[in-house]
């Protein structure tokens, strides 16, 4: 009896050994990007929102519970993702100007923002599609003009705007890349149900070939439209956004109908489904407590993002990992999971979360960080629940390990270290009672700053006027705490 399995291992080698027998197929990679979604912006999170497709992806596959996005707004994120760095390696820190807000209130001139992301910075998709992968890009882009010129193969939708351009969310659209759908569909239908059709399309052509979709939504970012038909069923509901909240569930249905062909078509075990996040929720839109404040901030509620991953084949349903991880952990991920090399020359962050998603083993011991030499101005002042009413973000970098998370503020030299495990909304600074731990993680920080050629502001801005700061900020705080009183 033991004759036959040996007998057939070996006819099964001298075949590999001659080309016969086929290597597995490559996964398909679908990586879906919500916008300004805020990690408790989930139905696995909170019952403020419906989101059975996302819910299911979480059943059904692997959630980060300590997952963060690599900035704390759009471009920048979206730009360290797709290129698996590190700001300072590419420059892109924010939308835009570095010169937000009022100018006499910026103590320091800030550095100065790459726009776009250079098109000789390799992205995931170009790598993919050097390896075979048909590549597809759906929705908000950020990174440039033309994301064919980046590694995909088709552009549904993606230019340079940070927001649904062209008449907002429903067709017909008045310009930009989705005027060429205006005659395609019905007046009035929504983005996500186009970028859902076209999704679907790519799927059927290429369904016996590996292929990368970047499912790249613009919901739920500003300007806010209501979504007929689901924004009733939130109205009256106490401490929910209704339109915001259709917005979410419209989001969902999308991933419904992406998930649901994926099904039609026998590829749901062999297909890697990522679903997270670019930064933190508008918290004057959505408040994401037990975090504190929103997009924009380097507090946990600008920067912890949902993260669920979902590959069948290889992940197992209904697991979790605390681990913390960070958006440019995706492009050697999605590298490994594809069995494809880095290529030489490029520079990546990162690291493959595949032993955590295969329970293979684990990351070790590493830090993450962050680096903003920026402003951003307020949303809502102090309904921000920033350090103060002028800025979600003044310039400074921010480096969490294991619990600890240390913050330093270029402006005046500030530290401040908070203990994640028991102070998750970040009110204690015990970096006056425990100077050892501050001092150890300050110095990997500033070590980090010189590995990654870090700009760090010094310039002071000679139309500053401290005394008119210190005055607004006094008055818009005391007109928040009389409006709370109310």
């Amino acid at each position: 009896m033991k004759i036959i399995p040996i007998a057939i291992a070996t006819m099964f080698a001298c075949l590999c050994a001659t080309g016969v027998c086929a290597e597995p197929p490559k996964p398909n990679i679908i990586y879906i990007n919500a916008d300004d979604l805020g990690v408790m912006d989930v139905g696995f999170n909170s019952d403020r929102y419906h989101t059975p497709n996302i819910d299911q992806l979480r059943a059904d596959g692997m959630l980060f519970t300590n997952a963060y996005a690599p900035a704390a707004n759009c471009a920048p994120s979206r730009a360290c993702v797709m290129s698996g760095q590190y700001g300072p390696r590419h420059g892109v820190y924010t939308v835009d100007t570095s010169e937000r807000g009022k100018t006499r209130d910026r103590k320091l001139v800030p550095t100065n923002n790459t726009k776009h992301l250079a098109l000789d910075n390799l992205t995931i998709a170009a790598v993919l599609q050097d390896a075979g992968y048909q590549t597809i890009h759906l929705g908000k882009w950020h990174l440039g003009p033309d994301p064919t010129q980046q590694g995909f193969d088709v552009n549904i939708g993606g230019d340079t705007s940070g927001s649904p351009s062209g008449g907002g969310y429903f067709s017909p659209f008045q310009g930009g890349p989705m005027k060429a759908f205006s005659d395609q569909y019905p007046a009035k239908t929504h983005r996500v149900d186009i970028y859902a059709d076209q999704a679907i399309r790519f799927m059927r052509a290429n369904q016996a070939k590996p292929f990368f979709m970047h499912m790249a939504y613009y919901s739920v970012h500003t300007r806010l439209e209501a979504v007929p038909g689901l924004v009733e069923k939130y109205q009256g509901k106490e401490n929910v956004h209704a339109v915001y909240a259709s917005m979410i569930e419209k989001m969902d249905e999308g991933i419904g109908k992406i998930l649901d062909e994926l099904d039609a078509l026998g590829l749901t075990k062999n297909t890697l489904v990522l679903f997270c996040s670019d930064n933190g929720g508008i918290r004057n839109i959505s408040d994401q407590a037990p975090f504190r404040s929103g997009k924009g901030s380097y507090f946990e509620g600008g920067i912890r993002e949902p993260l669920v991953v979902r590959w069948p084949a290889k992940v197992p349903a209904g697991s979790t990992t605390d681990v913390p991880v960070i958006g440019i952990d995706f492009f050697p991920t999605f590298l490994e999971a594809a069995g494809v090399d880095v290529p030489e020359g490029k520079q990546l962050d990162g690291v493959s979360l595949m032993p955590l998603l295969t329970q293979s083993g684990d990351l070790g011991e590493r830090a993450l960080y962050w680096h903003f030499p920026i402003y951003l101005q307020a949303y809502a002042g102090a309904k921000d629940d920033s350090h103060d009413p002028l800025f979600r973000t003044r310039p400074g970098s921010a480096i969490r390990l294991g619990k600890w998370k240390l913050h330093e503020y270029f402006e005046d030299g500030r530290l401040e270290l908070y203990d994640l495990d028991v102070d998750t909304g970040e009110r204690q600074n015990l970096a006056a009672t425990m100077p050892e731990k501050a001092s150890r993680l300050h110095a990997m920080l500033t070590q980090w700053r010189t590995k990654t050629g870090a700009p760090v502001p010094t310039e002071l801005n000679p139309q500053y006027n401290s005394s008119a700061e210190s005055a607004k900020n006094k008055k818009l705080k005391k007109n928040q705490t009389k409006k709370s009183a109310l």
